[in-house]
């Protein structure tokens, strides 16, 4: 196949339907990690048309969601100060600190833009000479090769007054953590295709069989995802678990060697906070000692601020495959995406915004 149309074939997709109906003989738990394969499965109505034996839940694949609410107020903290500049892509002005917004940050006269890359913010700085520009750099490995790029352009360019606010997760931990949990339901994994492009898949056939669980790495379109719980469904049927790779048009076991190059120029591996999860060890990116000097946190000492989960939102139960956003008591209710309660009824790869945007307010199982 080689266009974007026949991969959303409604007759292959049929056929891919059947295919795993006909091998499904058992009860699965299968997470895709993704939150774009969430909405994507939503979108297309794929999750009503399974069989009723396999059961989708929702995995921590949204940068906006498992960003920890500290981080949130952080940002809030720099973004509030006189003379400084914070840039940051559009979903984090809508998450919801421990009192307000970035956009009410932006509302009250401070200067909050949205960008579009990294880059636009090095040369906000580099037009601005007597402002502070921090940029908002989270994300998982997707993200990370161009924050690393932004960071050796600023100090190739010597530009003294910008920063980086850093949230960097990565997917292989939380794999294992979840796995590793005692209320853990996942029995395998749909991953995440194009964080695959950019880091291979080398990391996944040690966790697989070390939690005896398939590891599919899947696309994003409706023939991509039937492909891969194909594949998945198959090795839990036969008793398999070994990583595969179903989106070969994209990924490549190594990954992309000259961006994970540029990341480890500039980043080092380090415990990480994740959004209703807790700290997952060595599961995000932190500056390396010789970026210290474009560390927000340090720049405007605000590494002390910490903050308490909202006591109504399940986040950290959805993130984990735990529960799913129907369940909570407020999905809907209390928590909208006009008046979110958390991060995964504000993100554009958000679960519950997908339940809420695709009228799943039950729960099939």
């Amino acid at each position: 196949m080689k266009y974007l149309d026949e991969y959303r074939n409604p007759e292959k997709v049929k056929s891919l339907l059947r295919e795993i109906e006909s091998v499904t003989t058992q009860n699965w738990v299968i997470m895709e990690v993704c939150g774009g394969q969430t909405h994507a499965f939503l979108h297309h109505g794929l999750d009503a048309m399974l069989p009723s034996q396999i059961e989708l839940v929702h995995g921590p694949g949204c940068p906006v969601c498992v960003t920890p609410l500290e981080q949130i107020d952080r940002a809030i903290a720099i973004a509030s100060q006189p003379d400084v500049i914070f840039t940051s892509y559009g979903d984090m002005l809508r998450v919801p600190g421990s009192s307000k917004n970035l956009f009410a940050v932006r509302a009250g006269g401070r200067d909050v833009r949205v960008v579009y890359s990294p880059l636009e913010a090095v040369q906000i700085a580099e037009a601005n000479p007597d402002k502070q520009v921090v940029f908002f750099a989270i994300g998982f490995e997707t993200t990370a090769p161009a924050n690393a790029m932004a960071i050796l352009q600023a100090k190739n360019k010597n530009i003294k007054n910008f920063s980086v606010l850093v949230s960097h997760v990565r997917v292989p931990p939380a794999m294992e953590a979840i796995l590793s949990s005692k209320s853990n339901r996942v029995q395998a994994f749909l991953a995440a295709g194009h964080v695959c492009a950019v880091m291979g898949f080398h990391e996944y056939p040690p966790i697989a069989e070390k939690y005896h669980a398939p590891i599919v790495v899947t696309g994003f379109e409706p023939i991509d995802l039937l492909n891969g719980l194909n594949s998945a469904v198959k090795q839990l049927e036969s008793g398999n678990a070994v990583a595969e790779n179903q989106y070969q048009r994209a990924v490549k076991f190594g990954g992309n060697e000259s961006a994970q190059r540029t990341i480890r120029s500039v980043f080092e591996s380090v415990d990480r906070k994740w959004r209703g999860i807790g700290v997952i060890p060595q599961s995000g990116w932190g500056l390396s000692p010789e970026f210290q000097m474009f560390d927000a946190e340090k720049r405007f000492d605000v590494q002390n601020i910490f903050a308490q989960e909202s006591l109504l939102c399940i986040a950290g139960e959805i993130l984990q495959g735990l529960k799913k956003p129907p369940q909570c008591s407020a999905f809907g209710k209390k928590c909208t995406p006009q008046f979110p309660l958390g991060a995964p009824m504000v993100s554009a790869e958000g679960a519950c915004a997908a339940y809420y945007k695709y009228h799943r307010d039950v729960v099939y199982e």
